[in-house]
């Protein structure tokens, strides 16, 4: 195993290991704090992050408005109240070693707002802006205005190329590192372009030295490269140490971190870990961002697909083969579909599954009468979470703030989920964990085989940066 040295990031000499960014009260200062005492660079993420009572417990995050523009105001208010006190816990936590990063969503509803406030809130605690999900143009410029390093999240060169040259090479000295983050192989929401093919991952070698090219042909052939996804042992990457194609390479490990100590999620998902087998972790396209995410294959998922798959087109008026009438709602609007997909609606209904839903692809979806009150129910509670959202069809542009389609009942809300999973602390958490949306990168599998976690051994930061560093 070749000697893994420190790298320069921001000014500053860490060890080459970053702790990932996970959104809505997973990378919390806690965290984030020890991996920079540890001497590599620490994550908070400015997701809806907790922010907390006099008390110390977390401030439910509960919305009183009654539209969805007041109840949008509110969680922008949650989310920088968030952010800064997660940003004052891991400065506290770290006593000033190694680096502190902020992770951001640019697609995370008032994204611009959430981190200019955060920063405003939180003066000379972050050291860095993390920033994926979309093309973040702006990154530079605030980064700039508060003289932070930013490092963008892209999935290949081409990305990396289009931010380049419309905005970053303006303020190329505060360009800290470029994370390319494996669109098949890292945990969340990956960057899948239409012509990538989610069942057939590429090699991440050939893509990483093709941005290294590039990054070269821009006078970056310094700025380190943060490989996120799929990395667990660094002797598996060994090849890539002080490799002269490659330049200095730095190495994020997202999934890793969610089983330790300090980490905030519930003992339930922890003990999930655990269990996981190759293959109980892929990607999905139920997302309400549109983004293809990689998640545990748990009842939730389970759930969606089932929804998906009780699915029929219809017409509004006998076309073709569509020439079967049926009638929808309370009051039996009628459509037509195929006498076929009539048998299998009679067949659903006689399963319970009554509620037969519109979906803006002109289909109908059929689940059951309590499932359909509850999508209606989360639908019409939207809070805009995110910049546009297919499932409640919000969207953050004014004036209609709306995306222009129907709401899309194949998907879900994700900021409930996400809420609910990360604080199901309860006696019912192993339930809640089934039933919510519980992210992973696609080794989290391996949590299960390797011997560092025997007989459910659950390291502290400090620990498993020791371990990472071993090597193995």
């Amino acid at each position: 195993m070749k000697a893994i040295n420190a790298v320069r990031v921001g000014g500053v000499d860490v060890l080459p290991l970053v702790e990932g960014g996970k959104g809505v009260s997973v990378s919390t200062g806690l965290s984030a704090g020890s991996w920079a005492a540890a001497g590599g660079v620490g994550t908070v993420s400015l997701v809806n992050a907790d922010s907390y009572n006099e008390d110390g417990q977390p401030v439910q995050q509960i919305y009183r408005g009654r539209t969805r523009r007041e109840r949008h105001e509110e969680l922008i208010d949650y989310a920088i109240r968030g952010g800064i006190a997660q940003a004052q816990i891991a400065h506290e936590q770290s006593s000033g070693k190694g680096r502190i990063h902020a992770n951001i969503l640019w697609e995370m509803g008032g994204a611009e707002r959430v981190i200019t406030g955060v920063l405003e809130g939180a003066k000379g605690l972050i050291h860095g802006l993390t920033c994926g999900a979309g093309m973040p143009y702006r990154l530079s410029e605030i980064a700039a205005r508060f003289g932070v390093h930013y490092y963008p999240i892209v999935s290949s060169a081409r990305a990396f190329s289009a931010l380049w040259k419309r905005a970053y090479n303006k303020t190329a000295h505060l360009l800290g590192g470029v994370v390319y983050e494996d669109p098949w192989r890292a945990g969340g929401h990956n960057g899948l372009s239409n012509t990538e093919n989610p069942l057939n991952p590429e090699d991440p070698y050939p893509r990483v030295a093709a941005l290294r090219k590039l990054m070269r042909e821009f006078g970056l052939g310094d700025t380190p490269i943060i490989m996120a996804g799929g990395v667990w042992w660094l002797e598996e990457w060994q090849d890539w140490i002080d490799n002269p194609e490659l330049g200095p390479i730095i190495f994020q490990f997202g999934t890793r971190p969610l089983l330790t100590k300090e980490s905030p999620i519930p003992e339930a998902w922890k003990q999930r870990l655990l269990t996981l087998k190759e293959g109980d972790v892929f990607l999905n396209r139920f997302s309400p961002t549109g983004f293809y995410s990689s998640a545990v294959n748990n009842s939730f998922l389970q759930e969606l697909r089932e929804r998906s798959e009780r699915q029929v087109a219809f017409s509004s008026e006998p076309v073709g083969e569509h020439v079967a009438a049926y009638g929808v709602g309370a009051r039996k609007r009628l459509v037509f579909v195929t006498p076929t997909d009539l048998e299998h609606i009679r067949a659903w209904e006689a399963q319970g599954f009554t509620e037969a839903m519109r979906t803006p692809d002109s289909t109908l979806i059929f689940v059951t009468p309590d499932r359909g009150r509850e999508i209606v129910t989360d639908q019409v509670d939207c809070m805009g979470c995110l910049s546009e959202c297919r499932f409640s069809n919000w969207s953050q542009r004014e004036p209609e703030f709306s995306n222009g389609r129907k709401a899309d009942p194949r998907s879900f809300c994700i900021q409930k989920t996400l809420q609910t999973i990360a604080h199901a602390h309860g006696p019912d958490q192993e339930l809640v964990a089934d039933n919510n949306l519980m992210f992973g990168g696609t080794s989290a599998w391996r949590f299960g085989t390797d011997p560092f976690y025997s007989n459910g051994f659950v390291p502290t930061v400090k620990q498993l940066v020791e371990r990472i560093m071993t090597g193995r």
